[in-house]
């Protein structure tokens, strides 16, 4: 029997809400559509590039997002004593490049896991809460809040989502949702 990524059940956001009920709304709503991209689709198929010069697939998508999760969410925003997921690889981008032998079922799985954790992790942070980033280029850090991570991750998920749409609709014509 042929392995396949688990159906999903997209939560919707809330059209009325507070700001932090909304902002999570919408962060859980993207989470969401990433995995129902993959839904249905073997790993070989999560495997499948999209387009030639690019080798970006489904399941680098779900590697890079699990990393993004847990770098903004706990090693920043929290402070958590945690590496991040691909830390050990000398390839920067190793989370969306280093696919060849990574096993889709288990990079779902860790997806899944970062979001819980990421969600534990900050639940009782107010959105104001701040903390500092040193900055790419050297000259210092920057003060950073917890708002600017969510409308960050949504963003983030949204462009790769729109990746992800058409990743998929290369594999098997499927898009929207």
């Amino acid at each position: 029997m042929t392995w396949r990524a688990p159906e999903v059940d997209r939560r919707h956001e809330p059209y009325v809400a507070d700001e932090r009920a909304m902002l999570q709304g919408w962060l859980d709503t993207h989470r969401d559509t990433l995995r129902l991209k993959c839904a249905g689709l073997t790993a070989e198929q999560l495997r499948t590039p999209s387009v030639e010069p690019s080798g970006l697939t489904l399941l680098g998508l779900v590697r890079h997002m699990a990393d993004v999760e847990r770098w903004w969410f706990r090693i920043r925003a929290t402070a958590e004593d945690v590496p991040g997921l691909y830390d050990d690889n000398p390839d920067p981008d190793a989370d969306l490049n280093d696919i060849a032998d990574a096993d889709p079922a288990e990079a779902l799985a860790t997806l899944t896991a970062e979001i819980a954790a990421a969600d534990r992790a900050v639940a009782d942070l107010p959105l104001a809460h701040t903390f500092r980033r040193a900055r790419r280029d050297g000259a210092g850090s920057d003060e950073i809040s917890l708002r600017w991570v969510y409308v960050h991750m949504i963003e983030e998920y949204a462009r790769h989502n729109g990746h992800a749409d058409l990743i998929r609709e290369r594999i098997d014509g499927v898009t929207g949702a």
